[in-house]
């Protein structure tokens, strides 16, 4: 994102609301729910810009139909890819303190332009699980996000963006899916996961979603 760009969001100094005061929660189904708090982090764009040029980059991978095919976004771990930022510390904790589960693992996902997208999938281990949480924090321009009962169905959809946060928990991984579609233009936005330590085998893991 270039300077002008960032300059349209702003430059207020990051912060978040530690209060949870815009948080509603959302049922899918009787198992599967999302918490939803729309503008959770304030100065997102400085945030953003630190993050965007702090970090390690790759062009991640999936197998589809036996090919191996470079997904359409760029990907990052922290630590192993930069330092992250303080902040990211203290809504880690904050999430923890809230939810009564450690968000161990820190990953995130930068959508260059509306090319960059990711199909409809769950969680590489959490679709294991019975019960799964991961929290996901949105900078930069919105992106609809998109979730749909495992097998098709009828779509919900959020515009994430902003420093919008989204926590999907109960057995969202397993039984719904999440999705962002390509779209003709659209500005950079990047996803900051929390997730807890589950049995990954290694950093490459966490990239792929």
């Amino acid at each position: 994102m270039s300077a002008v760009q960032l300059g349209l969001f702003g430059t207020e100094p990051p912060a978040f609301d530690t209060g949870y005061a815009s948080l509603r929660r959302s049922a899918l189904d009787e198992d599967a729910w999302v918490d939803y708090a729309p503008g959770f982090i304030r100065g997102h764009a400085a945030l953003y810009a630190s993050l965007e040029h702090s970090t390690t980059w790759h062009a991640g991978t999936q197998e589809i139909y036996d090919k191996t095919v470079t997904t359409p976004r760029l990907v990052a771990v922290v630590p192993d890819d930069g330092p992250g930022h303080p902040l990211l510390e203290a809504v880690r904790q904050s999430l923890g303190e809230r939810y009564g589960e450690a968000f161990v693992r820190l990953s995130m996902a930068l959508y260059r332009d509306g090319r960059d997208s990711v199909a409809f999938h769950g969680d590489r281990i959490a679709r294991t699980l019975p019960n799964a949480l991961v929290a996901t924090v949105s900078l930069g321009a919105p992106r609809r996000f998109l979730m749909r009962p495992r097998g098709g169905g009828a779509s919900r959809a959020w515009n994430l963006g902003w420093g919008d946060l989204l926590v999907m928990g109960g057995s969202c991984q397993r039984t719904w899916q999440h999705g962002i579609p390509k779209v003709t233009r659209a500005q950079p936005r990047m996803s900051v996961m929390f997730r807890p330590h589950w049995a990954y085998a290694n950093a490459a893991a966490e990239r792929d979603d």
